[in-house]
């Protein structure tokens, strides 16, 4: 458990000090989105279907914990080092690696008491990251666009 809390703390150093390519309102945005969909669906696969949990059986705050400071890193640096100026099949393999390590992660993290799986298999992970992180991207454009009209209209109407 040790090494995945300082996984953990890796993460937030890094999430936190890396050179932002983002904005602060993107950053704040993306995260509650993502924050948003890993509960939603935390609620649905661990408490509805009961197919993975984390810590013991039943919501606990540390748990919450852990997943939130997960969810808002990896969003972070995933978005903040996502290649937009690049051609499709490289944006295709970003994903992919993002996937890749994920699954790798959620493997080794199984292994200690934070995750535990219920019915639940890693390869049904790796089907759904590379949507969770397709999502994340097509959120990051909407929150540009509505940026977007949100100045256009403002310095207009003054």
């Amino acid at each position: 458990m040790l090494s995945v809390n300082i996984g953990i703390v890796i993460l937030v150093l890094l999430a936190i000090f890396i050179p932002k390519r983002i904005s602060g309102i993107e950053i704040y945005c993306t995260c509650l989105f993502a924050y948003l969909l890993g509960m939603t669906a935390d609620v649905i696969f661990d408490f509805i279907y009961d197919l993975y949990g984390y810590l013991s059986k039943g919501p606990q705050i540390s748990g919450l914990v852990y997943v939130s400071v997960v969810y808002f890193s990896i969003n972070t640096i995933y978005l903040n080092f996502f290649p937009f100026d690049k051609n499709f099949n490289f944006k295709i393999g970003y994903i992919l690696v993002w996937t890749l390590l994920s699954v790798i992660i959620e493997v080794l993290i199984v292994q200690t008491p934070l995750l535990y799986y219920n019915g639940w298999k890693w390869w049904y992970s790796a089907l759904l990251y590379p949507i969770i992180f397709t999502l994340l991207i097509l959120n990051l454009l909407g929150v540009r666009k509505l940026m977007l009209i949100y100045v256009r209209h403002y310095t207009k109407t003054g």
